[in-house]
């Protein structure tokens, strides 16, 4: 089955699609890879953190973005939420947003079977 990609929101898309051109074209190569290969390309690319939250891990000649997102059923692939990386250490408060944002858009998933 193939891959598809949504956003959170369309602030989300569009801070996404506002980075830096660099990071841009990386971003766009790497969710081209999803959607052919699925959603985990392994490292450097992917990371795994925890509950099913997952970062995108996007390198330019401007610096590092990372992306998180989670998979649903479907083979969907949605995109959190976004930021530049400014330290070495991943913001706890990042991660936090993309976690909640993950837990908001499971539970409203209209596609889930029910048990």
């Amino acid at each position: 089955m193939k891959w598809s990609i949504e956003y959170y929101s369309k602030d989300v898309q569009k801070n996404i699609l506002s980075l830096p051109s660099g990071l841009l074209a990386r971003y766009l190569r790497l969710t081209d890879l999803m959607l052919e290969f699925g959603s985990n390309l392994g490292m450097p690319h992917t990371k795994f953190l925890e509950d099913g939250l997952i970062e995108l891990r996007v390198k330019g000649k401007e610096g590092i973005a990372r992306i998180f997102y989670c998979t649903l059923i479907q083979n969907r692939i949605v995109m959190l939420h976004s930021f530049i990386k400014k330290s070495n250490k991943t913001p706890k408060k990042e991660i936090q947003i993309a976690r909640e944002r993950m837990k908001e858009v499971i539970k409203n998933d209209t596609r889930r079977t029910k048990k």
